[in-house]
């Protein structure tokens, strides 16, 4: 490359400061970020029932271990992209990382529920900074053209393969350390990536503009209030279901006024978060709210996959995390066949093929029983379910991309990872609340034989119920596919 092309590349891709130079280098350094902190979304579901004996959560609150990272990386993403377009990408990146390793570190070591669900909440804080700089640091290190697409298919593959990945890592660790060590782990892994960013990645320009803290505090807030209300409302143990409590209603109302404050605030505001024009592009529109059902149907779906093969096949944490291994190679397959033929047919047949293959998948699911066994009963709608959310997780990123303008290529990426967090937040809510819902009508229904048998069908009806949804979920995820996408060619992001 000739000097004066170098120099007129420079402004273009925002390029400044020490490292980059190696490409190869710095899609490892992006992917294994992103890897890890999609992975640890789901690292503790094999630890769960070992977290619970050791620091005495109840089922409800369970599933706050899992809520708690959720809510925070998902409601703060925008901030966090918004940051790094301020104050640099590449510095964010990393003050990033450090802080999800430092929460690690800190969760590893918890004695009581509420240390380890704030640490998990600050793990998130870190995960919203590290995401959506990751991806649009790739727009900042490779060119236009394929080595940008194949780059952002390399990330988008992370992202899928990150969540069934993270159950097979967990299965090993608690098996041969404790369940401690799925928090441990992040700590050298997180300091060798910040260690290797300076190396590697080139650094953006600061620019000029003011956070849009009001439009986090009402958006964090507001789905942190829906989500607790909703994990409230399901039935304790005895049955009862809590929709009429006060702090219920309260939560909920709560929730509904934040979000509408939210949209408000954003509307009127001078730097909003999410700024409305972003959302006027039909195609990128209709690829947030697909991420959004993907979180919603898939995250509860892992959890209460975890618990079938607890609970009712009584596999241990290792076979548990070696069970989840095809679910895994079929993710990883459906991604790798993705990749080049987005380029080739468009994403909107390959969100269509994998959004009609998750609901089968789920809806395959939902027929299982307490006597099915994991060859006859999980192993087939695992491949069926991974290879569609493989198909889906490659085009997602780059329709949600493409054509953005480089102003607003900071927000655009937060929107990616934003729809996913969020919407497996109130999908592990509102899967929990169905399953345990039915869980406990089915053994009422029984009472007169409260046996372990009786107790399993029962916890297998409120399982299958909650797969049902999920189908349902992935369905729409189909209807908006075929509705909301219209493109067949995909350009990569201008830097």
């Amino acid at each position: 490359m000739s000097q004066t092309q170098s120099t007129r590349s420079a402004p273009a891709d925002g390029r400044t400061g020490a490292g980059g130079g190696r490409p190869g280098a710095a899609l490892v350094v992006i992917a294994v970020a992103q890897l890890m902190v999609v992975l640890d979304a789901t690292v503790v579901y094999v630890a769960l029932p070992h977290i619970q004996r050791s620091l005495g959560f109840s089922n409800s609150g369970l599933e706050w271990v899992i809520t708690a990272y959720a809510l925070t990386f998902g409601g703060l993403l925008l901030l966090g992209g918004r940051a790094g377009d301020l104050l640099g990408r590449r510095r964010m990146f990393v003050a990033g990382l450090l802080l999800f390793s430092a929460a690690s570190l800190a969760g590893g070591f918890a004695t009581s529920p509420a240390w380890l669900l704030a640490a998990r909440a600050v793990q998130g804080v870190g995960g919203a900074v590290v995401a959506p700089t990751a991806l649009a640091l790739i727009s900042t290190t490779f060119p236009g053209g394929p080595a940008r697409s194949r780059a952002m298919g390399v990330y988008a593959s992370m992202s899928g393969v990150g969540g069934a990945l993270g159950l097979v890592v967990s299965g090993l660790l608690v098996t041969y350390a404790s369940w401690r060590w799925v928090l441990f782990v992040n700590v050298p892994i997180g300091i060798a990536v910040a260690l290797a960013a300076p190396l590697t990645l080139r650094e953006s320009p600061r620019r000029r503009g003011s956070f849009d803290l009001f439009g986090a505090i009402t958006g964090t807030g507001g789905i942190a209030a829906l989500v607790y209300g909703l994990s409230e409302a399901a039935p304790s143990s005895a049955g009862a279901a809590h929709w009429g409590d006060p702090k219920v209603v309260a939560a909920l109302t709560a929730g509904v006024l934040l979000l509408a404050a939210f949209g408000v605030i954003e509307a009127r505001g001078r730097h909003p978060l999410l700024p409305p024009r972003v959302l006027r592009d039909r195609d990128r529109l209709g690829a947030n709210l697909i991420m959004l059902g993907v979180g919603t149907a898939n995250f509860g779906v892992f959890f209460f996959l975890t618990l079938f093969v607890q609970d009712l096949l009584g596999y241990s944490a290792l076979r548990e995390g070696v069970a989840f291994l095809p679910l895994t190679a079929a993710l990883l397959v459906g991604a790798a066949a993705a990749t080049p033929l987005v380029g080739r047919i468009g994403a909107r047949p390959l969100l269509i093929a994998g959004a009609a293959a998750s609901a089968g998948g789920m809806y395959w699911l939902s027929r299982v029983t307490e006597h099915s066994s994991y060859a006859g009963g999980l192993l087939g709608p695992s491949l069926v379910a991974g290879a569609g959310l493989g198909l889906l997780f490659v085009p997602l990123p780059m329709v949600a991309l493409s054509r953005v303008a480089e102003s607003d290529s900071g927000v655009a990426s937060s929107l990616v990872n934003t729809g996913r967090q969020v919407g497996g937040a109130l999908g592990l809510a509102v899967l929990g609340t169905v399953a345990w819902t039915v869980t406990a009508n089915s053994a009422r229904a029984r009472v007169a034989g409260v046996t372990q048998a009786a107790e399993q069908h029962a916890l297998a009806a409120g399982l299958d119920r909650a797969f049902l949804v999920a189908a349902g979920l992935a369905v729409l995820i189909l209807v908006t596919a075929v509705v909301a996408i219209r493109g067949r060619g995909l350009h990569a992001p201008s830097a």
